[in-house]
């Protein structure tokens, strides 16, 4: 009998079962599809050695008019500006402390049993407004208990006690309980942290009508809902906001070290009506072609009537080229518009001549038409949903986003974007925790990512890809919190748990740690008949065809396995005639009678035995300096009857 090619459609199929997806691939990790073949996607390496912390979910990558390259690290806890390998923590001032509210306000602690708290310090601060994981930086304290006044005198992570105190932890044990540290005492509080895991309220206030975000109970606190920042360049500088915030600014004339500011104070700073930018917003966009600042949920205007009410439904813009007027004025461009389908803004994401902007319940689309009503806003669809305000991503001139239970695409016209893994990921999909669900782009290999927590998990540990160039998807397991395509940097970077910035497609390897460690990579084959799907057939040689292009070792390697079945429902490894199990074969998790083999640069064949109706292919490597793309493989089948 002739050969026969191991030719499967591209892609990952699980909307169906095992068999009835025959001739196509039904499993995979760490891979992709490229001109229908799959291969082992590429490797990450740090950044650099700096970490910063908190958990990472937003990143925003852009360059300065003198050539400078800065990425905005938006975390649970702070804000970063990346430069040259460092983190420069550019995080707002809240309130600031001192004259007689922080006069002797430590109180050292010598317990050492059953539990050392001897380098706890208690501070009395009445009204000190923080929460817990909030940072303060003291000056201008003295020594106090056996504490060294350096230990009081830098920034500290706060463990909230109650409104008017509060603990740090320093660096040297106090040798006393002394009540003191000195009067002319500063206390800077930076502004409120967030939670790296979506909480869900419940009652009045929770949701967009407090300035919490939806499902936020309101008497938790603006410090209890996830930190989600938005952040834009605006010329060479930054506009950023966390989610239920005011919207913050940092000038980049004035240098990383400096911190952003509160937009209204260098608005009334710089003689427009600072009380009048929205004190509450849940997300900002700044527009480049027209120059506008945009927040999407703002507090509207009102004249004589500064912190009005915050309305989650409403869009409000800057004068453009100024993003200090907020006023609107015959004399400017600035205003606002309140979109009526829908009960709040979820995101908004700029795409190719317009802004594509969701509500709870639609889609608009928000175009610029010039003075006097300087944007149109258009219903492109209703009962259209979105899973999260990071769930859009624009590339290749059009935008893919994740539902609550289906993917979309528009490029003209708003599209159900046909997925074969879409019973798959939303059945694992933790959706209490869809709000940390983000998309990136990966433009280098026509790609749309997106990260998602798995049902059993509150961080993200999976990823689905959509190929727009061959339309196929595929999917793996991968611990990211956030994903920035390379833009202005040589690769796509991401963010993972271990306060890492990662640069991917730049290795073979995961090069996140110390030490390289190799990737698991691996796609299996659905169930396929061997003869007719009725007699069995008995394999007894096959032609593999695998390139190893852009590995990193002399002698790379894949493992390839064959696995025969009896019947379509019956388990694997269970036709009669036991397969030839090498010296090369890996042990059990593979089933009995499974053929495991090595394959290398020259393989040419390899001899097999076995047996069966139906049988499936797996490819995999897990060694460092691997590389791998799948050809056409071949095998050889001799009939072996009907029983």
């Amino acid at each position: 009998m002739p050969l026969q090619a191991l030719k499967l459609a591209p892609g990952l199929n699980r909307e169906g079962t095992n068999y009835s997806n025959s001739g196509g691939w039904y499993d995979g990790d760490k891979i992709r599809f490229r001109s229908g073949n799959p291969e082992k996607i590429g490797g990450w390496s740090r950044l650099s050695n700096s970490t910063f912390q908190g958990v990472a979910r937003s990143l925003w990558n852009w360059v300065d008019f003198s050539g400078s390259n800065y990425l905005g690290v938006g975390t649970n806890l702070k804000y970063y500006i990346e430069r040259g390998g460092d983190y420069n923590d550019i995080t707002p001032i809240r309130a600031t402390f001192g004259s007689t509210a922080t006069d002797n306000c430590f109180t050292t602690n010598t317990t050492v049993s059953p539990v050392d708290t001897s380098k706890v310090v208690n501070v009395t601060i009445t009204a000190h407004g923080a929460t817990n994981n909030d940072f303060v930086t003291f000056s201008g304290a003295t020594a106090v208990g056996g504490v060294p006044a350096a230990d009081l005198n830098t920034e500290h992570q706060i463990t909230y006690i109650d409104a008017n105190n509060f603990s740090i932890v320093v660096a040297t044990s106090a040798t006393s309980i002394v009540t003191g540290g000195g009067t002319g005492i500063t206390a800077v509080f930076q502004i409120l942290t967030g939670l790296d895991v979506y909480v869900i309220g419940t009652g009045w206030g929770a949701g967009p009508y407090s300035r919490l975000g939806w499902g936020t109970s309101y008497s938790a606190g603006i410090g209890e809902q996830l930190r989600l920042w938005s952040s834009d360049n605006f010329g060479q500088d930054l506009v950023l906001a966390p989610r239920g915030s005011p919207i913050y600014y940092w000038k980049q004339s004035t240098g990383i070290s400096v911190r952003a500011q509160l937009l209204s104070i260098l608005s009334t700073a710089a003689g427009y009506s600072g009380t009048y930018v929205p004190t509450t917003t849940n997300q900002i966009l700044a527009s480049a072609l027209q120059e506008f600042v945009i927040a999407f949920g703002a507090n509207p205007y009102i004249s004589g009537t500064p912190n009005s009410p915050f309305d989650p439904m409403l869009v409000r813009w800057s004068d453009q080229a100024n993003e200090y007027q907020w006023v609107p004025a015959i004399t400017n461009q600035s205003g606002e518009f309140k979109l009526t389908h829908g009960s709040y803004i979820v995101t908004a994401e700029i795409a190719r001549q317009e802004t594509l902007i969701w509500t709870d319940a639609c889609l608009y689309s928000m175009q610029y038409l010039g003075p006097p009503y300087v944007f149109q806003f258009n219903v492109l669809m209703d009962n259209v949903s979105i899973i999260s305000p990071n769930a859009a991503v624009t590339v290749n001139n059009a935008t893919y986003w994740m539902g609550l239970d289906k993917f979309y695409v528009y490029d003209g016209t708003v599209q159900t974007l046909p997925c074969t893994l879409k019973q798959y990921v939303f059945e694992d999909l933790n959706s209490a925790q869809g709000y940390q669900v983000f998309a990136g782009g990966n433009s280098g290999y026509n790609e749309v990512w997106w990260f998602y927590c798995s049902e059993s998990t509150t961080t993200v540990d999976r990823y689905v890809i959509y190929n727009y160039l061959d339309k196929v998807w595929y999917s793996g397991t991968m611990s990211r919190s956030a994903w920035l395509d390379s833009g202005t940097r040589p690769f796509p970077l991401a963010a993972d748990y271990n306060q890492r910035m990662l640069y991917h497609e730049s290795s073979v390897d995961d090069n996140s740690g110390l030490t390289t460690e190799p990737i698991n990579a691996y796609v299996q084959s659905s169930d396929f008949d061997i003869e007719d799907g009725q007699s069995f057939g008995f394999v007894w040689r096959m032609l593999p065809d695998v390139n190893f292009n852009g590995s990193a070792v002399n002698n790379p390697e894949v493992t390839i396995t064959l696995v025969p079945r009896q019947n379509s429902g019956a388990p694997y490894g269970t036709a009669e005639a036991p397969a030839v199990i090498s010296a090369d074969n890996y042990a059990p998790p593979y089933p009995p009678n499974s053929s495991v083999y090595v394959v290398q640069q020259f393989t040419g064949q390899v001899y097999t035995r076995l047996r069966g109706r139906q049988m499936s292919f797996r490819i995999e490597s897990n060694s460092l300096g691997v590389a791998w793309q799948l050809g056409t493989p071949r095998y050889d089948v001799r009939p072996d009857g009907r029983r």
